[in-house]
């Protein structure tokens, strides 16, 4: 169950009012207006932290291998229903960790279409319990898979638009040291994709600086100026083409993404083409490399935004 924010206390003689704080300030700003303010904010705020808990030294090329990958509902381009088959071209991609959109049913009681016994059994992996459901995987379908026994605080998020949208939001205690881990699936109108960026942002720019992840299906084909994620850049960076990752049999389009902040974060991003992952959805998996230790040493690209 999701541990809910407590009420805010009364406020004691002499405190600022809660409408003159950072975050209640940017939140009265205009969705496109704040964006600038949101991340000139999460500059301020990110001040030297104590050193991140590690574990072994990581030599080049090591790192935290990641994932994205939609499930299309375990349904192939075949027709068929298989969660087997989608729970083994997840044991192909060998992450440790992945983030899975459409993994519950959508409609009626959303419980999880994967089976989260043989998945364990197959990949090492299990969905953090973020879903109110005994049998659900995740939140709107976003699930995200670890290693049991990480720690996780979790925050489940509603997405503003025109079809119900969500995005999970984790803040992982890793042996190489903390990360957050932002698991979405955006919506398919451009209106309403700019709005859940924003609102992603806001999260973010609430929350304590940190090695972060943004990946799952953002649904965004268009590059450059016409582009619903331009907003994300200041943040992480230019959002080139992408890997191609979507119809699975013959991929064109760059729906899928693995961003990261800081600078150096994330790199080898590609996708995951076999002949299984190609008939088991409409989408072929993203891998990723993480180096939290390339990311410590990393200065913020965010003095653009200042």
């Amino acid at each position: 169950m999701i541990p809910q924010r407590p009420s805010s206390p009364p406020r004691q003689p002499g405190a600022p009012d809660r409408h003159d704080l950072p975050s209640e300030r940017l939140r009265r700003r205009p969705a496109g207006g704040a964006v600038r303010d949101l991340l000139v904010e999460f500059r301020r705020r990110a001040a030297p932290q104590p050193p991140a808990r590690r574990g072994p030294a990581q030599g080049p090329g090591q790192g935290l291998r990641v994932a994205s990958y939609n499930l299309h509902k375990c349904v192939g381009t075949d027709g068929r229903f298989d969660p087997v088959r989608s729970a083994a071209v997840i044991a192909e991609l060998g992450a440790e960790l992945v983030a899975v959109q459409e993994a519950d049913r959508r409609f009626g009681r959303r419980i999880g279409l994967l089976d989260a016994a043989a998945l364990e059994r197959e990949t090492g992996l299990a969905p953090l319990p973020v879903s109110d459901l005994p049998g659900g995987h995740g939140w709107h379908g976003n699930a995200l898979l670890v290693r049991p026994g990480t720690p996780a605080r979790l925050r489940r998020l509603a997405l503003p638009g025109a079809e119900p949208r969500g995005a999970l939001v984790a803040e992982l205690d890793l042996p190489a040291g903390r990360l957050r881990v932002v698991a979405a699936h955006l919506g398919l109108l451009r209106r309403c994709r700019a709005r859940q960026v924003a609102a992603i942002l806001q999260v973010l720019a609430e929350g304590e600086p940190m090695p972060t992840l943004l990946l799952g299906d953002l649904n965004e084909w268009r590059p450059g100026a016409r582009s619903s994620l331009r907003a994300l850049e200041p943040l992480f960076g230019p959002i080139g083409p992408g890997p191609a990752s979507f119809p699975s049999r013959l991929p064109i389009l760059a729906l899928d993404r693995i961003l990261g902040w800081p600078q150096g974060l994330v790199s080898e991003v590609a996708v995951h083409d076999s002949p299984l992952a190609r008939v088991a959805s409409d989408h072929l998996p993203l891998i990723a490399r993480v180096r939290l230790d390339a990311a410590a040493e990393a200065e913020p690209p965010l003095a653009a935004a200042a």
